[in-house]
């Protein structure tokens, strides 16, 4: 499944915690925003994870499903060459 998540941490220790989470599954974007290619295995591990850390009276994390022809709609302008993560085995 592809995932858009987006995050709004005001204290930094959490911030950077959650942040390298993220960053350990897939690709950032945006100060706040990754795009991850997951399986619902790694999606329920990582919600987990996540969950462990934040404080839901203060912290915000946003899960936007993409589907396979919506992924291919994203436009970009600016920034940083996408990271192709996909090995292939000959």
């Amino acid at each position: 499944m592809n995932v858009v998540i987006s995050y709004d941490i005001p204290e930094d220790n959490r911030r950077n915690k959650i942040h390298k989470i993220l960053k350990s599954y897939d690709q950032w974007m945006q100060y706040s925003l990754f795009e991850c290619e997951l399986t619902a295995t790694q999606y329920a591990k990582l919600r987990s994870r996540l969950s462990k850390i934040i404080k839901p009276e203060q912290d915000s994390i946003r899960f936007y499903f993409l589907c396979a022809c919506c992924k291919d709609k994203v436009e970009r302008i600016g920034g940083e060459e996408l990271v192709d993560n996909t090995i292939f085995f000959a």
